[in-house]
């Protein structure tokens, strides 16, 4: 990451809720091509969140703490705050002395800019302007809402127009969080009403929604250089799972994520 920062753009997307077993067999299944396609071997890695909920584990990831590798550890991390005795940070890691990440790519030049999605990003009340606070830059309207069924379709173009409107010379840190798959959710599923509420099936429906349009933001944020792109979720969710239904609880299907971070190439 040292090589990477100050020379690419950087996006990081976290599809906001979704759970890894759906991830995992919607990309098997060849479900989610636009995303597949970028996948490394096609499919996702198999990691742990940092917080059962989208607040902690936000402000866990805009501190450097991505979500961990299933598998046992140490991992070494991409971004890491400086401080002692730090087991996860190694020599390929982006060190930075600022108290989050984002204000360290912003102290390298970075524009650093937000497209919220779920309410702690609705800068609407104290609490939900602490995440979208960290930025230079922060966008939210109830168009990129949880209730809105063309969420990712309008945070997309909101993306593109950030990308559009920036010098070419300056360095992009986008921050992008999909709300589409966050209940309610039971509209991305054909056929579906409001009765029938949400499900397994509409979760994965609303992430073959997210997939038809995921495109338009990588072509934007490939449009002007090499982006290093990391896709992940921020925590899963329950549906009845063990009688359990929603997060911020400690069950399998709320702490296993996908993850995946690729290189984007330049269309140009």
């Amino acid at each position: 990451m040292n090589q990477v920062v100050g020379r690419d753009d950087l996006l990081l997307v976290t599809l906001d809720t979704l759970r890894y077993d759906v991830a995992a067999e919607l990309a098997a299944a060849g479900r989610i091509p636009h995303l597949a396609r970028h996948l490394p071997g096609g499919a996702w890695e198999k990691r742990h969140a940092p917080g059962s909920f989208t607040y902690a584990s936000h402000q866990a990831m805009f501190a450097g703490f991505l979500p961990t590798p299933a598998g046992p550890g140490p991992h070494a991390r991409l971004f890491a705050a400086r401080f002692a005795g730090s087991e996860t940070t190694a020599g390929d890691t982006y060190v930075f002395d600022a108290p989050d990440l984002v204000s360290a790519l912003a102290a390298e030049g970075y524009r650093t800019v937000c497209v919220g999605g779920v309410g702690f990003f609705n800068k609407r009340g104290a609490l939900g302007d602490v995440l979208p606070g960290m930025f230079q830059e922060s966008h939210w309207e109830p168009a990129f809402g949880v209730a809105s069924p063309t969420s990712f379709e309008a945070q997309v173009e909101r993306a593109e127009q950030v990308v559009a409107a920036l010098p070419a010379e300056r360095r992009l840190f986008l921050f992008l969080n999909a709300s589409a798959l966050h209940q309610p959710n039971w509209f991305h599923l054909p056929g579906a009403t409001r009765e029938d509420g949400d499900s397994l099936a509409s979760h994965a429906a609303a992430l073959e929604y997210i997939d038809r349009h995921i495109g338009r933001l990588f072509a934007a944020m490939s449009s002007r250089r090499r982006c290093f792109a990391i896709v992940c979720s921020d925590h899963g969710t329950t549906y009845g799972d063990d009688g359990y239904t929603g997060h911020r609880l400690a069950h399998e299907a709320v702490w296993t994520v996908p993850y995946a971070h690729f290189f984007l190439e330049p269309s140009v």
